[in-house]
């Protein structure tokens, strides 16, 4: 049988990759949804979604009383708490930490406010529906 030429490899790989990530950016986008629903209802104000600078993006920014939390959301559908710890490294936990810096640089109006890191994790098997880890993970000094 007849290797596909390049033209075709090449389609095929380009097709199959903007539908993958079409379909995780559809998935991404209802697990943010289902996390600010959820922190609305818990009270918290809703400050940004999706705030991006150079350094990284916040999937959510919320407000409680004189707390500002950064929230990262992981929509798993198939994942477990090893894929989890993967995915939220070190590495992705400081480019969270650096741009909310960026995000206080910016908003000098919650200067004097405490700051948390949590996590929300969306339709993992085994949690409930939307599971809030709070103070998910911090800054060393």
């Amino acid at each position: 049988m007849k290797k596909p030429g390049k033209f075709l490899q090449l389609f095929f790989h380009q097709y199959y990759k903007t539908r993958y990530n079409i379909n995780t950016k559809v998935i991404g986008n209802e697990g943010e949804n289902k996390a600010v629903e959820f922190l609305l209802h818990n009270g918290y104000e809703l400050l940004h979604k999706n705030w991006r600078t150079r350094f990284g993006e916040i999937d959510i920014i919320v407000k409680k009383d004189n707390l500002i939390v950064f929230v990262e959301v992981k929509s798993l559908p198939k994942g477990n708490l090893d894929y989890l710890s993967k995915v939220l490294n070190k590495d992705k936990q400081e480019r969270i930490i650096k741009t909310s810096k960026r995000f206080l640089l910016n908003n000098r109006q919650y200067s004097n406010s405490y700051i948390r890191y949590d996590v929300i994790v969306i339709d993992m098997p085994g949690m409930s529906e939307v599971y809030h880890i709070e103070n998910a993970f911090m800054e060393l000094l």
